[in-house]
């Protein structure tokens, strides 16, 4: 669970006091690998992150940088955060163009893909990566506000961006869709949320379908429990303690183990798949 449109908590759900940025964990995640030595796998690409600022998405920014591309990275909140992926980039010569806005509004995510082309020509690789997500302890509990903006962040804007992204991609390219292991597990307090990210494989395996002919790649990473700003923010003091122990490795993924699945599928190395979703997950079988 992830990343950078955070949540907004009322009565009846549970209330972290809006964790929005990663100095406020506790467990303060781990997104750079400093021992890492790039091959340029990417170089000269242009890559637009989505939930950027933070993460899952800024451990995506700062590897596909130290790999050679361009990086525009979206953020909703979290601006320290943002501007520290930022620095984290250019302390490797890297580029970043970083972009605020609210990706629930259809005219922002048509702005976000017009501001990287604008910037930097075209996009080679979309990372469809915020996503925003609300707890609650049963069905009852889910309100309507939370809902339309769950699927709105999550799944409306994954289509509106890649929408206007597709037509300055160029053949090559590849579209990555952050999904979840709650699209094969269920949770049950986060029902709209699993909902989200269910679809979310649906549209990567059919618009893998649908732009085969154009040579673009769509594939999916599904991460299993990793420590982020908003999974913090999603549960209460407590549960966070043990964020990750029932997975088999019994503990939970930092961002930069769950970064390598991004940039291989980035790069040529997995230039003979599409419709595929890699699960970076702590070792819950999936089968799917």
């Amino acid at each position: 669970m992830k990343t950078n449109q955070t949540a907004n908590h009322t009565s009846g759900e549970k209330d972290q006091s809006a964790i929005t940025s990663e100095k406020q964990m506790e467990h303060k995640p781990v997104v750079d690998d400093t021992s890492h030595k790039p091959s340029g796998k990417l170089n000269g690409k242009i890559a637009l992150i989505t939930g950027g600022g933070s993460g899952i998405g800024k451990a995506v920014a700062v590897l596909f940088a130290k790999e050679g591309a361009k990086v525009a990275i979206n953020y909703y909140s979290g601006e320290e955060d943002a501007k520290d992926t930022e620095a984290l980039i250019r302390k490797y010569g890297g580029e970043a163009l970083l972009i605020q806005g609210d990706i629930s509004q259809e005219t922002v995510c048509r702005e976000l893909v017009e501001k990287t082309v604008q910037h930097y020509g075209r996009i080679d690789i979309l990372v469809n990566n915020a996503g925003t997500q609300h707890h609650t302890e049963s069905i009852e509990d889910i309100k309507t506000e939370n809902l339309i903006r769950t699927f709105q962040v999550n799944v409306f804007a994954m289509i509106w961006i890649t929408q206007s992204a597709v037509p300055h991609m160029p053949k090559g390219s590849s579209i990555i869709n952050t999904t979840s292991v709650t699209a094969y597990q269920g949770h049950g307090q986060l029902l709209d949320y699993s909902a989200t990210k269910g679809a979310i494989v649906a549209f990567t395996r059919s618009l893998s379908a649908s732009l085969a002919h154009k040579e673009i790649r769509v594939n999916g990473v599904a991460p299993g429990p990793i420590w982020t700003p908003l999974a913090m923010s999603s549960f209460d003091e407590e549960s966070n303690k043990h964020h990750g122990e029932d997975t088999p490795l019994q503990r939970a993924g930092e961002p930069v183990e769950v970064a390598p699945s991004y940039l291989f599928l980035a790069s040529k190395d997995a230039s003979y798949m599409t419709g595929q979703v890699l699960h970076p997950n702590g070792g819950s079988i999936i089968n799917g």
